[in-house]
């Protein structure tokens, strides 16, 4: 399994998910793209002498990051986190790498304690940042993958998993979560910052399209054990 780590100016933030990825045994390689950034995110990275570093002269986004970092990795599975999480450990890596390891799905998908409250009501973030997924679900498809809107990767992915009709895993992480944008660059900057960013999901597909897309995975998601074990438990009740 090949992780990728897309980053952008996160140097307070990166070394503590690079600390967890490095040493985990299911990761057969670390991928950092750095996207152009202009504080010491490449250094920090380079403290970790068997992460594969790919710099970037300027900052492009994230889909084209994403592009070149699944170009460069050589595993059949993809991770893919973010380099902004906060309270990440192993055993959260495990979590979302073993429905599909095991065979029990072909997507994983992480649902973190500060994802919105709608994706935290229905139990599935559709533009969740950590998943895996196998390769070739973007790797057939890079040229497409590059001409993203800068955010727009994540609703990309989802419209050929929905294609394919992939089991998807959803991986609770109740003590994870990743900083916002109004922390990274203060309030108003961050918040015109998340707005650019909802601007490029409406740029990949359209308002009511995404209602839908929730929609068709939360058809796709697998059952959890625990609720699985509530329903079997239910069909014993007599009527």
């Amino acid at each position: 399994m090949s992780c990728v780590i897309c980053a952008y100016n996160e140097a307070p933030r990166i070394g503590a998910v690079l600390s967890v990825a490095w040493a985990h045994p299911l990761l057969g390689e670390i991928i950092v793209v750095d996207d152009g950034s202009t504080d010491g995110t490449a250094e920090i990275v380079e403290r970790f002498p068997s992460v594969r570093l790919i710099r970037g002269g300027e900052n492009r986004g994230k889909s084209a990051a994403m592009a070149s970092g699944i170009a460069a990795a050589t595993g059949e599975w993809l991770m893919l986190l973010d380099a902004d999480l906060k309270g990440l450990t192993a055993e959260c890596i495990s979590a979302l790498a073993l429905p599909v390891l095991q065979g029990k799905a072909q997507v994983s998908l992480s649902l973190r304690q500060n994802s919105l409250l709608a994706f935290r009501a229905i139990g599935l973030d559709f533009v969740s940042g950590e998943r895996v997924v196998r390769k070739t679900l973007l790797s057939e498809v890079l040229q497409e993958v590059h001409g993203m809107p800068r955010f727009g990767v994540e609703v990309f992915m989802n419209r050929r998993i929905i294609e394919r009709r992939l089991p998807i895993a959803v991986t609770h992480w109740p003590r994870v979560t990743q900083a916002r944008k109004t922390e990274k660059l203060g309030y108003w900057k961050g918040l015109r910052a998340e707005w650019r960013m909802i601007a490029d999901l409406f740029k990949a597909v359209y308002p009511l399209a995404l209602i839908s897309q929730t929609f068709q995975l939360l058809c796709l998601r697998i059952d959890d054990h625990p609720r699985a074990s509530f329903a079997a438990r239910m069909k014993k009740v007599p009527d």
